[in-house]
Formats: C-alpha cells, structure tokens, sequence
C-alpha cells in the first residue's frame, strides 16, 4: 500500500528562478509579466527576485548562488556585468542547474539559451534617425548607462560605431554614464548640455538615461533633439509632446515569456536554440498609433 501511495505521488512541480538587473523600471515589470504568463501556461513556478540597484553585482551574485542551493530547476538571469557573472553561471552549469541568459550576454558559453534584443542593430537604428534628423552635420552627446552592461554597451558601440561610418560630418561630442539611475542621468545630461551650448543632439541608451535627459530638455523648447530607449508613461508623454523625436522600444514582455518557455523545453528535454534575437522598433509620433505599435507598448503588464 505504501507504495501504490507513492506511486500515486503527483510529481514535483518544476520551480525556475528569474533574476532580472533590477525592479524600479518598467521595463523588469513588464520582463516578469511575461514570465509569469509563460509559467502559468507550462504549468510551472517562477521565483523573481532582484536587488535594488543595478548596479549592485554582489548582491546579483548572491542571489544566483542562492536560488542554485536552494535546487531550483533552471534560472532566467539578466547579467548585471557579463565578466562579474561569469562564475555564478558557469557554477550553475556544474550544478546541474540549466541557466537561460536574459537582456544582456555573459562572457562563457555554458548558458543554454540568449533571448535578449538585438541591441547593436538597435543602437545602428539610433543612429540612423539622429543622422536623418541632423542632415548628417551636427553635435551629439550620449548618455550611457553603466560599464559592464553589455545590453547598453552594445547599443552604444552600435550608435558610434554608425555615426563614425555612415556620418562624418556628426561629432560625438561627449558621453557619460547615467548609472541606470534617473537623478544621476538628469545630472549628466544637464552638465554636457550645458558644456556645450551648440549641442544639437542626445542618444540616451536605456530607461533611466531617456527620462533622465527628457527631463534636462525641459527647459530647451525643443533645442536639443533627444532619442532615447525603451518605453514607460513618461517617454511616450515626452514622445507624444514632441520633446522627445524618437523611441528604441523593446520587448521585454516577450523576453521574459521566452526565456521562461526556453527553460521548460530544456528541462523537458527538448531542443532550444542557443541565440534568440529580438529587434527593437524605432517608435515616432508618426507610426506612434499604429496598431502593431499600440500591441507591443501597451500589452507588456498583461500577465
């Protein structure tokens, strides 16, 4: 009887860690979401847990080693560095515990999967709109957002790398680190705006850069031209007002649900493709009501 009982035993439940950079933006509201709405659908658990800050790597560290010893089946992680990351992922991998790479690449190979925006082909995009808008002659500033952050410093090197190649007559005349925060941001954008009076553009490369810098350009009726990234209330308001000229919008709602479902099918022993790519879309006033636009920017909370 003992055993017929433990034959009868539903099995345990698969239980996958999602550890995004941070929780402050909407952007990881919206990565959960998805992540939720893919466990509920697969019949599985997430477990979300973040630190405070984005830039606290012990913290992020800390929490990776502790969702491995506490056995979860598979973490989802947005790398907050890709070198300081390295050793809790590849100790993930030798645990047993399969690790699906969200947002931003890590600097191994033992991940399983990558589902993340393509953030260099964003970053070209950037650039391409600050050049047309500029008529390839100009000065352009950028906000950053912090070392280490592979996501934005692919955005980055995309946007300079293109302003370099396709625009020699635009100058990039500064660039600082926002520190995926809103009040250091709006500092940096206000210091080079105000060294260098003839500054005719700004690309800020995430969330808490472009409000940050819309929020210097307040005051500026319009004099500066701003493209930023990502998407909340407060962009689409300055997009809508005309203070900001464009959007890089992801899908972050997408990332997360990909990255849950990625961890299903590895741990169902199906097969998952190591790199998934997703493109940003270059959102104005102008495409701003199409619907395909109104799905991806309004959707994101839906669980």
């Amino acid at each position: 009887m003992a055993l017929a009982a433990a034959g009868c035993r539903p099995a345990k439940r698969l239980t996958i860690a999602v550890i995004p950079k941070g929780r402050a933006l909407l952007y990881w509201k919206s990565v959960h979401a998805g992540a939720a709405r893919a466990a509920a659908e697969a019949g599985v658990e997430i477990l979300w847990s973040a630190t405070e800050r984005e830039t606290d790597y012990a913290g992020q560290i800390q929490i990776v080693e502790a969702m491995v010893n506490q056995r979860v089946d598979a973490i989802g992680l947005a790398p907050l560095d890709k070198v300081a990351l390295v050793g809790p992922v590849e100790r993930a991998a030798q645990r047993g515990v399969p690790v699906i790479v969200m947002d931003s690449p890590v600097d191994t190979e033992v991940y399983v999967s990558r589902v993340a925006t393509d953030n260099y082909g964003a970053g070209r995009l950037a650039a391409d709109r600050v050049g047309t808008m500029l008529n390839a002659r100009g000065k352009v500033a950028m906000v950053m957002c912090q070392p280490g952050g592979a996501s934005t410093m692919a955005r980055e090197q995309g946007f300079a790398e293109t302003i370099h190649e396709k625009y020699p007559g635009i100058d990039i005349v500064d660039q600082r680190y926002g520190m995926a925060d809103f009040a250091k941001s709006f500092a940096v954008a206000e210091n080079m705006i105000a060294a260098h009076p003839g500054l005719d553009a700004i690309f800020a490369s995430n969330e808490a850069g472009s409000v940050g810098a819309a929020q210097a350009l307040k005051s500026r009726a319009g004099k500066v031209k701003l493209v930023g990234f990502d998407c909340s209330p407060k962009l689409l308001e300055g997009l809508k007002s005309g203070m900001i000229d464009a959007l890089l919008v992801q899908h972050p709602y997408k990332i997360g649900y990909e990255a849950v479902l990625s961890a299903v099918k590895k741990l169902r022993g199906e097969s998952v493709a190591k790199i998934n790519d997703l493109a940003a879309r270059l959102v104005t006033r102008e495409n701003l009501d199409d619907p395909e636009v109104q799905a991806q920017i309004n959707s994101d909370l839906t669980p």
